[in-house]
């Protein structure tokens, strides 16, 4: 993977500008850099404006930046074919997070410009006077966005990027001096946020442009993630050092009141959105930017152009979204048998640009207790079917083989769209045979008595051989009856924010001590969610339909009372591998407590024997290390550096 950095802050942003693919939204004139006067013109500020939503593709869908943001976590671990990139992030002994092997790299040097961007907007659009306030707006949102990101991510980061504190920056500097968290907050995320809240319309300006119901969000959001940093239950250090003192006098208590109050006014003030009817629904890639999506990086299959890359090859690099193929094990190697003596052997699942296949990479894996912990419940809890692919099925004819039926597990036929291979939803009653000679899996997996597909046990998944990930699967609808083109980066929006999640922010919230609103306890809230999720329409483990309401049954498993551990396993369940588990664990300093072990099978196929790895989460790592690129570009002394340089690295 090809790295960037941010060595200067400049003024222009050598940033293309790709638009988004739908209709009505961000009709803008591309342009490869912008000068400072560009942004003196009404055009350059709509051009601006395009750019900030073209920046989202840089982070999110980005496969380096989303490995950070999971790898290491209770919801992944390395897989067999990761490179160091994902081994140091696991902290299990394969490599040291430096400043030169974290990924987090991918987020600094995007977010900077992006900051530098949104602040020429900010400044020239009041001179130019026939720019609104509500896009301006937008602006403040993106800045505030970014500075969110950076802060969770580095701790106090830059407010002056060389014209002075949130001004926009004309010259190239060579030096920097990083500020605390509560200035980052207090000065850059709130205030942009409060306007953002104050001055964005309710509904978007053109489809997928921010709201005030996404601004409420994030500041909702930033207020709830602040208050947990000035509470440090675990004393986790910070960097630069400053007490965990507000300058505005406020204390954690009164941060995690301002969350729970303005997620729960979003929750009464939706505006367009609202929580789908169901789980499958949130994520049915055909059902892709519907009005759960607050924000989310676009792509389209219509034009290379809109989708800013290649509709036909992934270049493994932003801004294509590939970040769905590195939780895609090699199920393409699966063989089955065209005659009963098994002498000639097919791939009888082909590669395809499908939902639930999609181009394998095999860095990121599930571990054993995401699929028997985190989503226990797959019989009333639909979240589970609505997140894995765990039935592999035969669509060797798209290929072009001409077999009406291969053989597969016991030497039954299987005919195409059956399965050939099941990731079992429970341990069996008797034990799976996977040592069958005489027709054997190529890929390891066992057979059942009865059973004409292969199959691997929740105990029996590996670094090698496990679930997909359907939720961000592929999906194309010019494939024609064939394959399509699975190799390319995929073409559907990566989902950044939805609604749901106010739901999460106020529950969290009241478990820490916000006094709450009638109707909306942190159970209540969070039995919004879990009744949700009892409703099915679709199987995908059966791929047929499945209209069942397990809502009461779900509702009656909740606690009474519920503590922080059970919001974090619900957050699991609904967000699982979408990028949000690093941020929540580091928010609730909870990483340690809950990602220290894991079990995993090995990297070979056939190892099903679950191994425990540890994990060394040290406090430092808290905070990712500030980028090796950036630091060489400083004209700074050495010991200047390394004050810069966040602690442990």
């Amino acid at each position: 993977m090809k790295r960037t950095y941010i060595t200067t802050f400049l003024a222009t942003i050598a940033m293309t500008l790709f638009l988004v693919g739908c209709n009505d939204i961000l009709e803008e004139e591309p342009r490869s850099i912008y000068e400072p006067g560009f942004f003196k013109t009404e055009k350059g500020i709509n051009g601006g404006i395009t750019s900030l939503y073209a920046h989202l593709r840089y982070i999110y869908g980005q496969a380096y930046y989303y490995n950070t943001c999971l790898t290491g976590t209770d919801e992944a671990t390395y897989a067999q074919s990761a490179d160091q990139n994902f081994k140091v992030m696991d902290i299990s002994g394969q490599g040291d997070i430096t400043s030169t092997s974290s990924r987090a790299d991918v987020l600094w040097g995007t977010a900077f410009s992006n900051i530098n961007t949104a602040s020429g907007i900010i400044e020239n659009a009041a001179e130019i006077g026939t720019i609104s306030d509500a896009l301006i707006a937008e602006a403040r949102f993106f800045r505030a966005f970014d500075y969110f990101l950076l802060v969770q991510t580095f701790g106090g980061v830059p407010l002056d990027l060389g014209s002075g504190e949130l001004k926009f920056n004309t010259n190239p500097v060579r030096t920097s001096v990083r500020n605390t968290v509560p200035e980052v907050y207090t000065k850059a995320v709130f205030p942009d946020l409060l306007t953002a809240v104050n001055d964005l319309p309710e509904t978007g300006r053109v489809t997928g442009g921010v709201t005030k119901t996404a601004a409420r969000l994030y500041l909702a959001k930033a207020y709830l993630t602040y208050a947990w940093w000035l509470e440090n239950p675990n004393n986790i250090p910070t960097y630069p050092e400053t007490p965990r003192t507000d300058p505005d006098g406020h204390d954690a208590h009164w941060y995690f009141q301002q969350a729970y109050d303005i997620a729960a006014e979003a929750i009464d003030n939706p505006g367009p959105f609202g929580l789908q009817e169901t789980y499958y629904d949130v994520n049915l890639a055909q059902n892709d930017r519907n009005n759960e999506i607050l924000l989310y990086a676009d792509h389209t299959e219509t034009s290379e152009f809109y989708n800013g890359g290649s509709l036909t090859y992934g270049s493994g690099g932003a801004p294509d979204n590939f970040a769905v193929w590195m939780m895609t094990w090699n199920y393409t190697n699966i063989t089955s048998a065209v005659d009963p003596a098994w002498n000639t052997v097919i791939n009888s699942v082909q590669r395809e640009a499908s939902q639930d296949l999609g181009r394998p990479w095999t860095r990121m894996a599930p571990t054993i207790g995401v699929i028997e912990n985190t989503f226990a419940d797959k019989t009333n809890d639909s979240r589970y079917d609505g997140t894995f692919t765990t039935v592999y099925r035969g669509n060797w004819p798209k290929g072009g083989a001409g077999e009406a039926f291969v053989y597969n597990a016991n030497n039954m036929k299987v005919y195409p769209g059956e399965p050939i291979l099941t990731f079992l939803d429970e341990e069996p009653a008797g034990s799976i045979d996977y040592s069958n000679s005489t027709y054997k899996s190529n890929i390891g997996a066992g057979v059942l008595p009865g059973r004409s597909d292969f199959v691997v046990s929740p105990r029996g998944i590996s670094r090698i051989v496990y679930p997909g990930l359907w939720k961000l699967g592929v999906y194309r609808t010019d494939n024609g009856g064939g394959l399509g083109q699975p190799n390319a980066g995929s073409t559907r929006p990566f989902n950044i924010a939805k609604f749901s999640e106010l739901y999460f922010i106020a529950a969290e919230a009241a478990v820490k001590g916000a006094a709450v609103q009638a109707g909306k306890s942190a159970a209540e809230l969070i039995n919004v969610i879990r009744s949700r999720a009892g409703k099915w329409r679709w199987d995908n483990n059966g791929n047929a339909a499945k209209l069942e309401d397990h809502s009461a049954e779900m509702i009656a498993a909740t606690p009474a009372v519920i503590d922080i551990d059970y919001i974090l396993a619900e957050r699991s369940r609904e967000y699982y591998g979408e990028g949000y588990r690093w941020y929540d664990l580091i928010r609730t300093q909870k990483w340690a407590d809950l990602a220290s072990a894991y079990e995993i099978g090995g990297s070979n196929y056939g190892d099903h024997t679950p191994e425990t790895i540890t994990r060394n989460i040290q406090p430092y790592h808290y905070l990712r290390p500030i980028p090796q690129g950036q630091l060489d570009g400083l004209e700074m002394t050495e010991a200047e550096k390394a004050a810069y340089q966040n602690p442990g690295y």
